[in-house]
């Protein structure tokens, strides 16, 4: 499916090119057919309808809770009952028929170009957005008017399962992205609590199996509804249950090496095509970003001398056997990603140059593991682990600014210069220096910052003529 960013692109070089004399009006009236240059505004409006569409219901949700809530003991339990599942059917129904209403498609339409939802279609999917919330409300009011006890995360954690079904059953991306956030919040409240007994025996086995439970729940989803969104929250809520579960589940010794190396190792080799029936690159972007901003968070943080000054022994604890699954599991993932990594590079033509990208990620990696796995485990070296993390925290933004020049990517260079910029702020104000060498180093990044915005905009302004 070609994207909005392209069909608008392409309508700008097509102009300039008619400007120019390169093509003519009617090859330009084809290629306007063809990618559909008269709906991109349309596209945009209704993006932005879409936007309306679900605040509006988020908020009638509020309201019409607010509302049962201010007449909630004037009523009788039956008047309650009846009127709960009334509003969730009939709000559902409604969305659903609305939803159901087959989009409009111009009839000189390419059949690659996506068709263009209808206003019925998108009132719809805020009314199913709205029935999710009611379900929600549901759920917790009954609980109540029943008395069956529970705690908090619980509830989110049912009620996000039972708004996962509607997205699969109607391929919604916006329950999708609902449930994920349910279920995250849920798991988050759980971890809080994680020492109590949770009620019910199917939702212990979620809370402790979560990583592998979010990538059998979110990521068919992710490709059944082709939402980068998400693929991205399903992906951190991956990553973060499963270092809740090498915290929890390993020594410490060996946790802090698997801790840092294994959430970076699992996203940057994320690779679509490992999916029989999957033939894109549709989210390898997205988990290899997660992958640089993971390093980039972490090599930052590890980069302050006072994390590394205290080194108690950590001692010996019993491993959690049902944690350590999800370890094992997405372990044996992440070997499997980076062995058909060196497969594809031992296929590569002798004439293409080595990714060199990946080999310094593969770097990165393995020194964030062998770090700290020194430090713990033979003798402490704080000097030595904080210069070292500088060291790589500096190479990671000057690669990063070295792929958006090379790419003219724009959120790479950028990224790059704020990682290097938060650098060379926080070692001046992390060591003791005079007001005058601060003062000076503010004004140096200042400049910097300036001058390679400057020089990169002129540079990324050149790459279309070359």
């Amino acid at each position: 499916m070609i994207s909005d960013k392209f069909r608008r692109e392409l309508r700008e070089q097509a102009k300039l090119w008619q400007a120019e004399g390169l093509i003519d009006t009617s090859f330009y009236q084809q290629l306007s057919e063809r990618y559909q240059f008269n709906t991109l505004e349309t596209a945009s409006r209704n993006r932005f309808l879409s936007i309306l569409m679900s605040l509006g219901g988020i908020l009638l949700g509020i309201g019409v809770i607010t509302f049962v809530a201010a007449n909630w003991q004037v009523w009788s339990r039956e008047v309650r009952v009846a009127l709960l599942l009334s509003l969730f059917v009939a709000v559902n129904a409604a969305g659903f028929y609305l939803w159901r209403i087959p989009p409009s498609r111009s009839q000189n339409s390419h059949p690659n170009m996506p068709a263009t939802k209808g206003r019925n279609k998108l009132l719809g999917e805020g009314l199913l957005l709205l029935g999710s919330l009611i379900l929600g409300a549901n759920m917790a009011l009954m609980a109540q008017m029943f008395h069956i006890g529970g705690s908090s995360y619980g509830l989110y954690l049912t009620w996000g399962i039972g708004v996962l079904g509607m997205a699969y059953s109607l391929r919604l991306t916006s329950l999708g992205v609902l449930s994920a956030l349910l279920i995250g919040w849920g798991y988050w409240f759980a971890v809080l609590d994680w020492s109590s007994k949770v009620e019910f025996s199917w939702l212990e086995v979620l809370v402790r199996q979560m990583p592998i439970a979010a990538s059998i729940m979110f990521v068919p989803l992710a490709y059944w509804c082709r939402s980068r969104a998400i693929f991205a929250i399903s992906a951190i809520a991956i990553i973060f249950s499963l270092q809740v579960s090498i915290v929890q589940g390993l020594n410490p010794t060996w946790s802090a090496a698997i801790f840092c190396a294994l959430p970076p190792a699992l996203l940057w080799g994320y690779d679509d095509a490992i999916w029989p029936q999957v033939r894109s690159k549709l989210f390898q972007p997205t988990a290899r970003s997660l992958a640089l901003l993971f390093l980039a968070g972490l090599f930052y943080v590890l980069s302050f001398h006072w994390l590394w000054q205290d080194s108690p022994n950590p001692g010996q604890t019993e491993p959690d056997w049902v944690l350590l699954t999800n370890v094992a599991v997405l372990g044996g993932f992440t070997l499997f990603e980076w062995l058909r990594l060196g497969r594809l590079e031992l296929r590569r033509p002798k004439q293409k140059a080595v990714d060199l990208t990946t080999s310094a990620i593969g770097i990165f990696i393995l020194a964030s593991a062998l770090i700290p796995l020194f430090h713990l485990n033979f003798t402490p070296i704080p000097q030595l682990a904080t210069f070292l993390f500088n060291v790589l925290s500096f190479l990671l933004a000057f690669g990063l600014i070295r792929e958006g020049l090379a790419l003219g990517n724009r959120q790479t260079f950028w990224g790059g210069m704020v990682l290097i910029t938060l650098q060379i702020i926080n070692r001046v104000f992390e060591y003791n220096t005079g007001l005058l060498l601060k003062s000076f180093v503010f004004v140096l990044c200042g400049i910097g910052v300036i001058a390679a915005g400057l020089w990169f905009e002129r540079h990324f302004a050149k790459i279309p003529d070359e």
